[in-house]
């Protein structure tokens, strides 16, 4: 909606901003405790070596508080966005991910690109990073689907009767 609105300003784009929030605000009320934003402390010495720990975490069920701890961390000691939103995405692509999860990666990467190195640009990537540990790990069985056509494109043969 947001995107919308800043191509095309409407109201009646503006009626979808206000059904989205209704719809978001019903779903937490209803369901879900509300999520505590990441704050800056305990900054890490060497922020990469964080990075490398988000796979492992991704590996696991129920991460999700972890993995907003770790990225939260990594971005406020100075890790690099670029960087993480590298990961996140080459993560996203081993799990069996579908066209909405690849548009919620999307969506959070363009909010920010405009919103920067600020703190509410530390909670998209924190967010992304949440959403992507809550549907993972998936059967990943997509994986196999792009080493066959890699092998076909090297001119292997897969199955040969005999």
């Amino acid at each position: 909606m947001h995107q919308g609105i800043r191509r095309v300003p409407s109201l009646e784009l503006l009626r979808g901003v206000f059904d989205a929030a209704m719809s978001v605000y019903l779903n937490r009320f209803l369901n879900v405790p509300p999520a505590r934003l990441t704050e800056p402390k305990d900054p890490a010495e060497n922020p990469e070596e964080l990075l490398k720990q988000l796979p492992d975490l991704l590996d696991r069920q129920q991460q999700v508080n972890e993995t907003g701890r770790l990225v939260a961390r990594y971005l406020y000691s100075g890790g690099s966005s670029e960087k993480l939103m590298a990961m996140l995405g080459k993560l996203m692509l081993r799990e069996n991910r579908d066209f909405h999860v690849i548009q919620e990666m999307e969506a959070a990467f363009r909010q920010y690109s405009l919103l920067g190195e600020t703190i509410a640009g530390i909670h998209v990537l924190v967010a992304a990073s949440q959403y992507l540990a809550a549907h993972a790990p998936t059967m990943r069985s997509q994986g196999q689907t792009y080493q066959i056509a890699h092998r076909l494109h090297k001119g292997d043969r897969l199955f040969e009767e005999s």
